[in-house]
C-alpha cells in the first residue's frame, strides 16, 4: 500500500482519537492534560499504534493508559463511523515522553546559560 495514504489515514486516525479522548471520553481515570502526540496505522490497516503525551506523574499516566484501554472498543467504533475504511484499525495505546524530555532539555540549557551569565559578569568587573 502507498506511504502516502497510509500516512493520510494516520493523520486522520490522529485527529479523530483527539477528538474523542477530549470531547466523548468520561472516564475520571483519563486526565484532561492528554494529547495524542503520533500515530502509526500498520500496512494491512489492523493496527494503530496511538502514541499518547499525558502532563502529570507516574500515576496520572498509569490511569489514563488504563482509561484508554477500557475505551479500547469505543475509540474503534468512532474511528470505523468517521473513517471509511474496510478494516478498522484496533488502536494500541504507548506513553509518550518525548514532550516532558523536551522540558527537561529546555530547562537545563536554560540553567547553563544562567550559569555562563553569571560567570561572564564575574570576569567582566
Amino acid at each position: 500500500m502507498d506511504n502516502k495514504r497510509i500516512n493520510r489515514i494516520s493523520e486522520e486516525v490522529k485527529k479523530v482519537v483527539s477528538d474523542v479522548i477530549t470531547n466523548k471520553l468520561k472516564d475520571p481515570r483519563i486526565s484532561p492534560m492528554t494529547s495524542v502526540t503520533h500515530v502509526e496505522v500498520t500496512r494491512d490497516l489492523r493496527y494503530a499504534k496511538i502514541y499518547v503525551s499525558v502532563l502529570g506523574e507516574e500515576i496520572e499516566k498509569k490511569s489514563t493508559l488504563e482509561g484508554l484501554e477500557n475505551s479500547k472498543g469505543f475509540i474503534r467504533k468512532e474511528i470505523g463511523d468517521r473513517i471509511d475504511l474496510r478494516y478498522v484499525p484496533e488502536p494500541i495505546f504507548h506513553v509518550d515522553d518525548s514532550i516532558e524530555h523536551s522540558i527537561y532539555i529546555s530547562k537545563l540549557i536554560e540553567k547553563v546559560n544562567e550559569e555562563d551569565e553569571k560567570k561572564r559578569r564575574g570576569t567582566d568587573e
